[in-house]
């Protein structure tokens, strides 16, 4: 067809036509269907992480029990060969019949014992469900147990199968209720620590009791006690493992102390504690103690409703702060930046979770702070500080706030730009800057003073100053007085 036309028209129509060709060209040219993407390759599934055995609840809590904290995670093997195409877990549950029930917990879709989750293409790392709620039954006893499959395919990977060993817990034992509060911690020095706990239920706990200790904030343990295992030769960890148990209604203690210590410059610290009625060493404590062995006896009696006991730690360090003042200097009219703050010359050091204290601000006399600006977040702040609520009330700076936020500097120093507006001179006037610190115990250099020096306003700003205003505009209308009255006796006259 399109040769035809080439020979009938002359060469140089053609020439002219030689897009509307190349346009029917494309136009009869055949379309073909896209290729289709190749399938993803094919890959492996892990079911490694989903625990052996889990506690499904204690036995004391029966039929109140309730728990979703056992998940099936099923990973990539390795992570980079994902993704796993319309990845499925099919979790069966039907030997936890007398054991507990299973309910709904909208993750996952089934009915009875059986439910389905549906994670999707997941690549790298995987997904990870609870399948559903665990509900508690009342009648069993320590120890009993059931077992839950799950089996974990995709369209990609071939089924990989698992099993977890579900078991009713012991007792349920409590820790304390009051955290308690120890402070005059010197460091370096050994403190002791004697964790306590009851055995409030019916139910001996005849697998023996655990207890874990945690420590926070730059303690650490000491590795004394041979029937203990520690995360490091320096620990912030312990599990230790008491064999004989615990009888019920009956409160205990350790017989001796743990220790713990304190870094030079540490401020506070945080021990916590937790006890358990189905030990099982945690992962991570290959250290264990060549001392002799921790032993339990019994206690009085006292509140024991906690999940864990907590340990308040205060140390003798302190964090000494000095104010960061400045001189009010300028002209009558002039708007001037004074950096105001504080220095921390520590030698405690002050983390996240420690309050970081105040500096509170009282201009010198003659002066008006009119701005405390600071930038956060894109955004440009008028007031870094809480204004007075009076005449004569301090500025009020927070060291938590946001404005202070990136404001600490290396050397310890946090300050702030003070606007001052020198409205008069007054002679030996000044303000006063005073620091506030939870841990500052040198109260003699927490105040300075803030000196005002002030000069005459230039020749060219007394027309401007607001006084001299007001006497323009008082003798601005006494002129027009003047002049009114004047014209007035003229008409009279006239």
């Amino acid at each position: 067809m399109l040769s035809w036309i080439r020979k009938r028209i002359p060469a140089r129509i053609t020439g002219r036509l030689a897009p509307v060709a190349a346009a029917l060209t494309v136009a009869c040219t055949p379309v073909t269907a896209p290729a289709p993407a190749p399938s993803a390759a094919e890959v492996a599934l892990s079911l490694d992480d989903v625990p052996s055995t889990f506690v499904v609840y204690n036995a004391d809590e029966g039929a109140k029990a309730t728990s979703r904290d056992f998940e099936v995670p099923v990973h990539l093997d390795p992570p980079e060969s994902g993704p796993a195409l319309d990845l499925k877990v099919v979790v069966d549950a039907s030997g936890l019949e007398g054991i507990a029930r299973v309910a709904d917990d909208g993750n996952c879709k089934g009915s009875g014992w059986v439910y389905t989750c549906e994670y999707g293409s997941p690549q790298n790392d995987g997904e990870s469900y609870a399948p559903f709620q665990l509900l508690g039954l009342d009648g069993v006893k320590p120890g009993d147990s059931g077992t839950v499959t799950y089996t974990a395919s995709a369209d990609n990977a071939p089924p990989v199968t698992g099993t977890t060993r579900m078991v009713i817990g012991g007792p349920t034992l409590g820790a304390p209720d009051e955290e308690l509060e120890v402070s005059g911690v010197v460091p370096g020095r050994d403190t002791p620590l004697t964790p306590k706990f009851a055995n409030r239920t019916r139910f001996s706990a005849d697998r023996g009791v655990a207890l874990r200790v945690e420590a926070a904030g730059g303690l650490t343990l000491e590795p004394r006690h041979g029937n203990c295992s520690y995360d490091a030769a320096t620990p912030t960890s312990a599990w230790c493992l008491f064999p004989a148990g615990a009888a019920p209604r009956t409160a205990y203690r350790t017989r001796a102390p743990l220790t713990y210590v304190a870094r030079d410059e540490q401020l506070t610290g945080t021990i916590t504690y937790s006890w358990s009625s189905t030990p099982e060493k945690p992962a991570g404590h290959p250290v264990r103690g060549t001392g002799a062995p921790l032993t339990l006896t019994a206690t009085a009696d006292e509140e024991f409703g906690s999940p864990s006991g907590a340990v308040r730690v205060n140390t003798t360090v302190q964090a000494d702060y000095r104010p960061v003042t400045g001189t009010v200097r300028g002209r009558v009219g002039d708007t001037v930046d004074v950096r105001l703050g504080v220095r921390d010359l520590g030698p405690g050091l002050l983390v996240n979770d420690e309050p970081k204290g105040r500096f509170e601000v009282v201009p010198p006399e003659g002066t008006t702070v009119t701005s405390l600006p600071y930038a956060f977040e894109d955004l440009n702040r008028r007031w870094g500080c809480e204004q007075p609520k009076g005449p004569g009330g301090a500025f009020v700076c927070d060291l938590d706030s946001e404005a202070f936020s990136w404001a600490r500097q290396d050397d310890g120093t946090t300050v702030i730009a003070f606007r001052v507006r020198v409205d008069r001179q007054v002679t030996g006037a000044h303000g006063t800057i005073r620091t506030y610190g939870a841990y500052d115990r040198t109260p003699g250099n927490d105040t300075a003073a803030i000196p005002l020096e002030a000069s005459p306003a230039p020749p060219h700003r007394s027309g401007l100053h607001p006084v001299t205003w007001a006497a323009v505009a008082v003798g601005a209308v006494a002129a027009v007085v003047l002049v009114t009255g004047y014209l007035r006796r003229r008409r009279r006259a006239g």
